[in-house]
């Protein structure tokens, strides 16, 4: 399935998107309005989520949403793709000999389609496509050949960064969580219908020039090795969000930093798109 949160007639709904259609799932009793808590009973409503075929809406006629706005961590990891750390490197950056982790707040979640701000305080805006993971069990201590089991799903992420704010604390945080720099989408495609997570093609276009393009065959840290090691820390929860790390072509590296008027798309091959504009900070 493909579920995801849309707007129509001024109102926020669950729904799963079939074809050029999007299904309303509103009505199907313990659907609710929170995709973190829904997530947390997918396997018991997978049925009937997947047997609704009605009230149906035309999918260019409303407006996608973030699919998770209620995620309680966003996690993501730095470095992660062979290619993008011996760019960073020849830049004066060392590549980390662990798993380099950081936190998105979850306050910068943005929709798929909606504006990304340039902030007033930097003029060193850039981009990351990244494969994104939802958790969909609560899990601790989880054994890297269970880690997919507590997956529930892959979207599209663009791991907006503000270098030079990401450079002042060694956590790369403040850098990483600017209001509107976490936009996801344009849904949460369930693991179910994602065979292999390593062999997916992502790409990123800056105004229809290719900047990024890579597989995730590139991780140093595959996936379930990435669940395996923030679980040995923490309790991992439904609905929580991790950015599994970006290829190589960022700006950073190239010097070519996103201006006011961008357009930005991050494609990530059998999960959909996700588009935005840089827009001044209001």
């Amino acid at each position: 399935m493909k579920l995801c949160r849309f707007t129509s007639n001024g109102e926020t709904r669950i729904g799963k998107v079939v074809g050029e259609r999007i299904i309303d799932l509103s009505g199907v009793p313990g659907v609710g309005h929170s995709m973190r808590a829904l997530l947390a009973t997918l396997p018991h409503l997978r049925a009937t989520l997947e047997a609704a075929s009605k009230p149906s809406f035309a999918l260019a006629a409303v407006k996608l949403a973030a699919p998770i706005t209620d995620a309680q961590k966003y996690l993501a990891i730095g470095m992660n793709y062979r290619a993008h750390a011996e760019e960073v490197a020849a830049a004066g950056i060392p590549t980390p000999t662990s798993q380099l982790w950081f936190n998105k707040q979850v306050s910068c979640v943005n929709g798929p389609f909606d504006n990304i701000d340039m902030p007033r305080v930097s003029d060193k805006l850039d981009y990351e496509a990244e494969l994104g993971v939802v958790i969909g069990t609560r899990c601790r201590h989880v054994k890297e050949e269970d880690a997919l089991t507590n997956v529930a799903g892959y979207l599209v992420c663009n791991d907006v960064s503000v270098r030079d704010w990401q450079m002042r604390s060694p956590t790369f945080t403040l850098g990483k969580s600017f209001d509107t720099h976490g936009p996801i989408g344009p849904w949460i495609t369930t693991a179910d219908e994602v065979p292999d997570p390593h062999a997916l093609t992502l790409h990123l276009d800056v105004n229809g020039e290719e900047r990024q393009r890579s597989s995730t065959a590139d991780m140093i840290y595959n996936i379930r090795q990435q669940i395996a090691y923030l679980s040995t820390v923490m309790t991992l929860e439904p609905g929580d969000l991790i950015a599994t790390g970006t290829p190589s072509g960022v700006g950073v590296a190239t010097k070519r930093y996103l201006k006011v008027g961008d357009i930005v798309r991050v494609e990530v091959d059998g999960l959909g798109f996700i588009e935005n504009q840089v827009a001044a900070e209001s």
